[in-house]
């Protein structure tokens, strides 16, 4: 399941299995890179249905984390974990607390944050154990909740695919599939209508359906697998990855894909496929790393402004690299790799040549 071989491949420089018995947690933590810097990276809590699957989806996710920091240019290298469980039955303050203690034994070389079914008080639990943590509540010197920020990249990102397809910005009279009513999805889905959109959702949580349709006026619920035959302008993963695949490109009736979901392209040729039937795609890892950039001012003393402008810079990067695609007449999403790898290059010969020490780690906040 796990050798020297896997972890080559993909880059990582270390892969870490906790478990605690009495509280009954286990947790893999992935750290890809920390060229830039220590590793950032949230943590998913997801009921995986094998041990594989969520080694394989924290090696995915945490490669994605070192790539998103590149390329928005922070400090940062990549890290990620997933926890083996069920959000709605397994969570409590010792089990978050056992997980803290984990972290702290890392001593700063993975620094986590809020992902999937994790919330800013399971964060708080956490911070309890360990100071290398992100996204705690504004009362201990964090910034809460990364989600509104994300949503922010994601639109920002929208913002530039569409102008680069339609000559546009705005989203107004325009139709759009959001695959997702989770809570970055449904912020999006409120910035999209604000901005006169005419949205499409689906999503496996009925729940979380039915306060989107409440809060998002004149939405519309579509099936789980209905949502790829849905004529609409922008295909907007917000839920897991991989949903963009073999099966599901011949049936996208759209002009772009664009969403906060992290590894939407199931394979690297997926996106050769998207290139060829003519469909923009908006580079995952970049357009979605609103929340990233929001917590990693917290290292620096974060404001709500300075997030902002931070974030609101997505617009120009991802222009950015749709001029790097035409020019070097490539695939967007290699045309994003080439410019993150670049910038981790250059980073690399900077420490070998002035530093010539093993990065420095994230001092923790005081308490």
């Amino acid at each position: 399941m796990l050798s020297f071989e896997r972890l080559q491949k993909y880059g990582h420089e270390e892969v870490v299995f906790f478990s605690d018995p009495a509280t009954n947690l286990k947790v893999i933590i992935a750290i890809h890179n920390t060229v830039l810097g220590p590793s950032l990276g949230g943590t998913r809590m997801w009921p995986y249905e094998s041990e594989e699957a969520a080694l394989t989806d924290v090696l995915r996710l945490s490669r994605g984390m070192t790539y998103k920091a590149a390329v928005t240019g922070l400090p940062l290298g990549g890290g990620k974990a997933v926890i083996i469980g069920d959000p709605e039955k397994d969570k409590s303050e010792a089990f978050f607390r056992s997980y803290g203690k984990f972290i702290e034994t890392l001593n700063g070389r993975y620094v986590t944050a809020e992902d999937v079914n994790i919330t800013v008080e399971d964060m708080e639990h956490v911070y309890k154990e360990t100071t290398f943590v992100t996204g705690i509540a504004k009362d201990h010197g964090g910034s809460g909740n990364p989600a509104p920020y994300t949503a922010l990249g994601v639109f920002r990102g929208i913002e530039a695919s569409l102008l680069k397809v339609f000559g546009d910005k705005s989203p107004k009279g325009k139709v759009f599939a959001i695959q997702g009513a989770g809570e970055v999805g449904h912020r999006l889905g409120k910035l999209l209508v604000e901005g006169g959109a005419k949205i499409f959702v689906s999503d496996i949580n009925k729940k979380k359906l039915d306060h989107f349709i409440e809060t998002v006026p004149g939405s519309e619920i579509v099936g789980v697998d209905e949502i790829y035959d849905v004529d609409c302008d922008v295909y907007t993963p917000a839920a897991l990855g991989g949903t963009v695949n073999e099966f599901t490109i011949p049936r996208l009736k759209c002009k772009i894909i664009a969403g906060p979901a992290n590894n939407q392209l199931a394979r690297p040729e997926h996106g050769d496929m998207l290139r060829e039937k003519g469909i923009l795609y908006a580079p995952d890892y970049l357009i979605n790393a609103g929340g990233l950039i929001n917590v990693s001012l917290e290292f620096e003393g974060w404001s709500h402004e300075k997030s902002v402008k931070k974030v609101n810079s997505i617009f120009d990067t991802t222009l950015e690299i749709f001029k790097i695609s035409e020019s070097e007449n490539i695939p967007i999403y290699k045309a994003a790799d080439h410019l993150a790898e670049k910038r981790i290059e250059e980073g690399r010969a900077f420490r070998d040549r002035f530093i010539n020490t093993a990065t420095p780690l994230f001092p923790g906040r005081g308490r």
